[in-house]
Formats: structure tokens, C-alpha cells, sequence
């Protein structure tokens, strides 16, 4: 058989060129999904302790958390972090071929039993169990050109409008937020609790009774007399929403109606519910999100559709606000692919 391909070149090359153009018109076609996925999937657990060290963090919630989720089947390793801003992560990563969702349940059933010895501040604040990469595929910012609003203004907009969005994205594993969203900050003045004899366990609890969210149903409602005719909602005032009406919570009363305010034992404004990133974009202001892909994803079809989601929400941006992508790695695994087929 050789010899009969060295005595004709001619027809060997035609044979050869027909294999190559064969292999490259096949490509589009080949079974990708049935190849094993190589890299091995990765869950990261997400908690939040305001006010801890790094060392309380690791201590009191970390520790508690690694000890219950290390006989979760098919664990490979787990590494974790913690910071002074009070959040801790931990990247759980499974053998290749690992189904994400079992493994995803298996974690939240772990952390479910180890739940109760958590700081209450951590189970308030809530366990978040996401499947994504370790990487950042892109960072995706949200800035004002003119200056019209402030950080602590794009960062709210950004968390209630745009996070969720971007989550629902196909192929987008976790959306994390260099930001947050609004809320009260209640800064206390320790010598003036120490002279009206309180303490932030009376102040925590005057604001838990008198900040919620109360149902007080209907007067005349069934069962009822045959001579009664209306019925009405019972409409009582809820959760606070403003700076005033906070301040105005009491905190000790007399039975001389004389009364202590949150205003008298603190200093009460708005603000971001964390400090901890500055962002300034060209010199703007800004706020920014990273965003991991989900294992198994595709990067290039997972950016082209976070553009375009992006497009959709700028129809609807207030005026004065604009995206921009500061950081994207898709084009780079674009051009490692065509690299490798040349």
C-alpha cells in the first residue's frame, strides 16, 4: 500500500486534501457535549458577619462551616478567605464529572445542620450557596458621566435593578456587587446610653418591636351577626422608611410621658450598608459587579448575552447613568480558540 501511493503523489495529495477539508467542515459538527468536562466544578459559599475580624469570622463561622461540609460526597478540596469588611468565602471544589446540583443540595443540607451554632447576625444576613468558577469572566460598571449621582446612588440602582438581571443570564454562575444597597446607619454615642442607664441590647430590641411589618386584619369579617353589613381593612403604619421616623423610635419611657429617642443616643443618616469599596471610573463615579461563569459554561456565549442584556437595560436607565465593560475576557478565549485552529 505505500508503494502505491509513492508511485502516484498526485493522487495522494488529492487524497490528503480531501481528509484536511473533510476535518475542517466537520468541526462546527462535532459532538463537543459528549467529550468529559476537563476542569472540575466549583461551588462558593458566601456568608457575611458585619463588624467581625477576620480571626472572630474564622472562629465563630468559617471553622463551624468547613468541619460540616467535609464528608459531602465527591469533595475534592475546599480553601476559604475572610477579610476585615466581615464577609468569608469558601470555594468547594468536586472530582470532574461531579453533577453540581446534587452537589449544590448536599451543601446546603451541611450548612443546614450547622446553622443553628451561627452568629445570629449571619443567619440574618443569610448563607449563599452558588455554583461559579473561581475566575472573573467580566467585570461589568455602572458610572455618571456627569457627575449627577453619587456612588452610593449607582450602587443602589445597581443591586435592586441590574443584579438580578444579569443573574438570570444563561450561563452566569454568581453576580458579585463591589457595593450594596441603601440602608439606615445608626451610629451610637456610648456616654449618652451610659447616662440615661441603657444599653445597644435596649436600643436593638425598641428597634425590632417598633420597625415591623404588622397584618391587623378586618373589622366586621365573617363569621358575623346577619345585621352586619361592612366590612373594612384594619390599616396600621408599618416598617419605617425614612431618616425621621427612625429617630423618632423611643427607646425608655416614663409613665410622666417623658421618653428617650433613638435621636437622643445616636446619630441616625442613610447610607451604603458597607464602605468597604471605593470606585471611581476615569474620575467619575461608579460602581462595578464581577461576574463568575457557572461550571460548565460557555464564556463567549455567556458575555455576548450579558451585552446584550446590558443593551436592554440601557433603554431604561435614568438619564445620566451609562454601562460600561471595563474588563471582559471573552475576546481572549476567542482568540486562544482561533490561535489554536491556525
Amino acid at each position: 500500500m505505500p508503494h502505491f501511493f509513492i508511485e502516484r503523489p498526485i493522487f495522494a495529495w488529492v487524497i490528503a486534501l480531501f481528509i484536511v477539508l473533510t476535518g475542517l467542515l466537520s468541526i462546527p459538527r462535532l459532538p463537543v457535549a459528549q467529550y468529559p468536562e476537563v476542569a472540575p466544578p466549583g461551588i462558593i459559599i458566601s456568608v457575611s458577619y458585619p463588624g467581625a475580624s477576620p480571626e472572630v469570622m474564622n472562629t465563630s463561622v468559617v471553622s463551624l462551616i468547613e468541619r460540616e461540609i467535609s464528608s459531602v460526597d465527591n469533595l475534592l478540596y475546599f480553601e476559604s478567605s475572610s477579610d476585615t469588611t466581615g464577609m468569608a468565602s469558601i470555594t468547594v471544589t468536586f472530582k470532574p464529572g461531579t453533577d453540581i446540583k446534587l452537589a449544590q443540595m448536599d451543601l446546603q443540607n451541611q450548612i443546614k445542620i450547622v446553622e443553628s451554632r451561627l452568629p445570629q447576625s449571619v443567619r440574618q444576613n443569610g448563607i449563599n450557596v452558588e455554583a461559579a468558577n473561581s475566575g472573573f469572566l467580566m467585570m461589568v460598571g455602572l458610572k455618571s458621566p456627569s457627575g449627577a449621582y453619587q456612588e452610593d446612588d449607582l450602587s443602589d440602582y445597581f443591586a435592586r435593578n441590574v443584579t438580578d438581571e444579569l443573574r438570570r443570564v444563561p450561563g452566569v454562575g454568581k453576580v458579585q456587587l463591589f457595593g450594596g444597597e441603601k440602608a439606615l446607619r445608626i451610629w451610637l454615642d456610648p456616654m449618652k446610653l451610659h447616662s440615661y442607664g441603657l444599653s445597644v441590647t435596649d436600643v436593638l430590641s425598641a428597634i425590632s418591636q417598633q420597625n415591623v411589618i404588622v397584618s391587623p386584619g378586618r373589622t366586621g369579617d365573617e363569621p358575623a351577626t346577619s345585621s352586619q353589613e361592612v366590612t373594612y381593612p384594619i390599616t396600621v403604619k408599618g416598617q419605617l422608611s425614612s431618616v425621621e421616623e427612625f429617630r423618632n423610635i423611643t427607646i425608655k419611657s416614663q409613665v410622666s410621658a417623658a421618653r428617650v429617642t433613638l435621636a437622643d443616643v445616636a446619630r441616625v443618616e442613610s447610607g451604603l450598608q458597607s464602605y468597604a469599596f471605593g470606585i471611581r471610573e476615569n474620575g467619575v463615579p461608579a460602581t462595578a459587579a464581577a461576574i463568575q461563569l457557572s461550571p460548565g459554561a460557555n464564556a463567549i456565549s455567556t458575555a455576548s448575552g450579558i451585552r446584550a442584556r446590558l443593551t436592554e437595560l440601557s433603554g431604561v436607565l435614568p438619564e445620566g447613568m451609562t454601562f460600561t465593560v471595563p474588563f471582559d475576557t471573552a475576546p481572549f478565549v476567542k482568540l486562544s480558540i482561533l490561535k489554536g485552529l491556525c
